[in-house]
């Protein structure tokens, strides 16, 4: 560690902090209950709404739980709050290069907002742009782990044509149609986010620890979770909302019809957002999905020009 104890930090705003106009209590238990509360969590999203971080902090100091949370439940969030300690976790994030941005912050990115109850608590960042500015012009493309070497090359493509053009290439920073995605925006110096269903310190998937490494160079990695948790499939689901509101639209390359890309591109849709399909071969499973989103509610594209002509006029998302 850089600059001192992770339990004792300098006066004034903790390293790893996000900074802005959040007051820093205020800062400390949002930071504190991104340990707490799982992603998506709506009913202490709603009491969040209500009474802040630190009102649901002086919950969980308490026996009653609010409504919509079991006792049950509550005993292990209360277990969870006893335990979490934020400065360790803003310490960690400092060594990392990494800062925690939350609701109030000038890099917070205000389409999140669209989440209601369901919106992160805060964001763990890795790297050195803006995330807000970042997502201003930013696309999802999301799709198979297990691609086929088509989808793997349209998604390249499409990830190198978006960055080319100045649009900030989001995905999920998985193998398959994801990984491609990301490098294709690397490949031409382009920004590119990822957004991952683990702490920004976890190489997960483990084949992608170098390429996580480039996207934070020359990107961001974002999460919800902080330094350290590990990814479930309950928290895979739940990232995907994030995925879907903070960009304009969303692009499913190559889907089976079980495949987590399709819930993001349900989550694009229920916020509003432009939804895509690359249509592939109809002997493919890959392409099933894809091809019953066609049907559905996406719409199909075939290139960068044609993404661009769907999300290009609309506003900031969320404004």
């Amino acid at each position: 560690m850089t600059g001192g104890s992770p339990d004792a930090g300098p006066a004034g705003a903790c390293p790893g902090s996000g900074g802005g106009r959040v007051p820093e209590e205020e800062r400390l238990a949002r930071v504190r209950l991104s340990r707490v509360i799982e992603p998506g969590d709506t009913a202490l999203g709603r009491r969040l709404a209500e009474v802040g971080a630190e009102g649901v902090c002086a919950d969980l100091r308490g026996d009653r739980p609010p409504p919509g949370v079991g006792a049950e439940r509550w005993a292990g969030l209360r277990l969870r709050y006893r335990d979490a300690l934020p400065e360790r976790d803003l310490w960690a994030a400092n060594t990392l290069g990494a800062r925690f941005v939350c609701p109030g912050d000038p890099e917070w990115p205000a389409q999140l907002d669209d989440l209601g109850e369901g919106r992160p608590v805060g964001l763990w960042v890795r790297g050195g742009p803006s995330l807000r500015l970042l997502a201003v012009r930013s696309v999802a493309v999301v799709g198979s782990r297990a691609c086929t070497d088509y989808g793997s090359h349209v998604a390249a493509e499409l990830g190198a044509g978006l960055a080319e053009h100045g649009w900030t290439v989001v995905s999920g920073g998985a193998l398959g149609i994801d990984g491609s995605a990301h490098r294709g925006a690397l490949a031409v110096g382009g920004a590119t986010v990822a957004v991952l269903a683990c702490g920004v310190d976890v190489p997960y998937p483990a084949a992608h620890a170098d390429l996580l490494r480039r996207i934070a160079d020359q990107g961001l990695v974002v999460a919800e979770l902080p330094p350290g948790l590990r990814p479930t499939r309950g928290r895979f689901l739940t990232r995907n909302r994030v995925l879907a509101a903070l960009t304009r639209g969303t692009v499913v390359v190559e889907a089976a019809v079980r495949s987590g890309a399709l819930s993001t591109a349900r989550r694009a849709a229920d916020a509003g957002r432009a939804v895509m399909g690359v249509p592939g071969s109809v002997l493919s499973s890959h392409s099933r999905g894809v091809h019953r989103l066609l049907r559905e509610e996406a719409v199909l594209v075939g290139g960068v020009e044609e993404i661009l002509e769907l999300v290009g006029p609309m506003g900031e998302p969320g404004g």
